[in-house]
C-alpha cells in the first residue's frame, strides 16, 4: 500500500502535469443530420436561424446548494481542509489535515508530517490564502494519526465529526485534499469496503501502520493523506490515508503511487479517540493483548507466542490458538486482528472466538506509544 501523501520533491516524477484524455465526437453526415439542421432553422416564429452563442446567459440565483448533494458538502467542509507543506532531512513532500478546532488543532496522517519531527517544518495554507507555521503535538505512527497546531490565525472553521460506526457499504462519500499540490480538489464515490486490514510501512524508521480502513472508490492521490472523508450530511468520517497503485509501467513509473479507485480512509472514531489523547497528554496509547500472532493456511490468526501476564494470557489465549472472529467481526488473518484491536480503546472487553469455536473474553491493555 502507498501513503496518499505527497511524493519527495526530490524524487517526483510527473508531478504538476495534468494529461488531458483526447476524445473524438464523430458527427453523423447524411439525411439524419439534415433532418437536426431544418429543425433548428424552423425553431423560429419568423423563420431565421438560431444561434445559442448569441442568447443572454442565465441569471445567477447565488441560491445555496441543495441540502444532502455533494455541491453542498463541498460549500460546507471545504473551509476547514488545509494543506500541509512538511520539509526535513533535505526533503519536501505535501499533504492535507482538517481543523477541529477554533484555536487552531489540525488531524492529519503521521506519514504526512513525519519528516519534520527532528528539527524540520510544516507550513499550513488555507483555503482564503492564509499561511502560518504550525507545530506537531503529537503523533502515532501505529495509527498514522497526527496533531498540528497553528497559533494566530483568525476565523478557524472546525468540521463536523461523524459516527463511521454507523457506515454502510454503498453509502455516497466525499473525499477533499492538495493531491499532486492541486489544493481544494473535491472528489466523491461509494464506500467500497469497511472494516478492511491495510498495512502502510512505517515512515523515518516508525513502526509499521495497520489500520480497520474504510475502503472508497472516490479518487485519492498523492497529497490527499490527511484530508476528510465525509458523508452527505458534510460529517467527517474518516480521514484519508493510503491508496492502492497497481506497477505502472507509464510515464509516471513503478515509484509512483496514482488512483486506482482504491483508497483507504481511518476510521473517524478511532482517529478522535486517538487525537483527543494526543491533544490532552502529547502522547497516544497503543491498544494491545501482549501476543504475536502470524497468518494460518486457511483463515484466521494464529497465536504464535503469549507475553506472561499480558491481557491475552490473563484471558487464557495459548499458543497455538487461531483466532477467527473478534466479537462480531470475522479474522481472516493476522493483519485482521491487529487492525481489530488497534480499532478498539484500552480496557474496552472484546470476544474472541477460536477456530474450535471456543470464547474468550479479552480486556484489552493499553501502552505508550514510542516515536522517534
Amino acid at each position: 500500500m502507498y501513503p496518499a501523501t505527497g511524493v519527495p520533491q526530490q524524487r517526483k516524477r510527473g508531478v504538476g502535469k495534468l494529461v488531458a484524455g483526447v476524445a473524438a465526437l464523430a458527427l453523423l453526415v447524411g439525411g439524419g443530420a439534415g433532418w437536426g439542421a431544418g429543425y433548428l432553422a424552423t425553431q423560429n416564429s419568423g423563420g431565421g436561424s438560431y444561434n445559442a452563442l448569441n442568447q443572454p446567459l442565465p441569471t445567477q440565483t447565488g441560491r445555496p446548494a441543495p441540502a444532502g448533494t455533494v455541491e453542498a458538502v463541498a460549500q460546507n467542509v471545504s473551509p476547514s481542509v488545509v494543506e500541509l507543506r512538511t520539509s526535513g532531512n533535505q526533503q519536501q513532500s505535501e499533504g492535507s489535515g482538517f481543523v477541529v478546532s477554533t484555536d487552531g488543532y489540525i488531524v492529519t496522517n503521521n506519514h504526512v508530517v513525519d519528516m519534520a519531527a527532528n528539527g524540520g517544518s510544516i507550513q499550513a495554507s488555507f483555503p482564503d490564502g492564509t499561511k502560518a507555521p504550525a507545530t506537531i503535538i503529537g503523533r502515532d505512527p501505529t495509527t498514522d494519526i497526527a496533531v498540528v497546531k497553528v497559533t494566530g490565525v483568525n476565523n478557524l472553521k472546525p468540521v463536523e465529526l461523524g459516527n463511521s460506526d454507523d457506515l454502510r457499504v454503498g453509502q455516497a462519500v466525499v473525499a477533499f485534499g492538495s493531491p499532486f499540490e492541486l489544493t481544494g480538489t473535491v472528489t466523491a464515490g461509494i464506500v467500497s469496503a469497511l472494516h478492511r486490514p491495510v498495512r502502510a510501512g512505517g515512515g523515518s524508521g516508525d513502526l509499521t501502520t495497520v489500520m480497520s480502513a474504510i475502503q472508497t472508490d472516490a479518487a485519492i492521490n498523492p497529497g490527499n493523506s490527511g484530508g476528510p472523508l465525509t458523508n452527505l450530511a458534510g460529517q467527517v468520517i474518516g480521514i484519508n490515508s493510503a491508496i492502492y497503485s497497481p506497477p505502472s509501467s507509464g510515464g509516471l513509473g513503478q515509484s509512483e503511487a496514482t488512483n486506482a479507485g482504491i483508497g483507504f480512509s481511518i476510521p473517524i472514531n478511532q482517529a478522535q479517540r486517538t487525537a483527543q489523547e494526543i491533544i490532552r497528554t502529547g502522547k497516544a496509547t497503543q491498544t494491545y493483548i501482549g501476543a504475536s500472532v502470524a497468518d494460518t493456511q486457511s483463515s484466521g490468526a494464529l497465536i504464535q507466542k503469549v507475553d506472561p501476564g499480558s491481557p491475552a494470557d490473563q484471558a487464557g489465549l495459548k499458543a497455538g490458538d487461531v483466532v477467527v472472529k473478534v466479537d462480531d467481526q470475522a479474522i481472516d488473518n493476522a493483519d485482521g486482528l491487529v487492525a481489530a484491536i488497534r480499532t478498539r480503546a484500552p480496557n474496552d472487553k472484546v470476544t474472541f472466538t477460536l477456530n474450535n469455536n471456543r470464547t474468550l473474553q479479552v480486556t484489552l491493555g493499553g501502552q505508550p506509544v514510542q516515536v522517534r
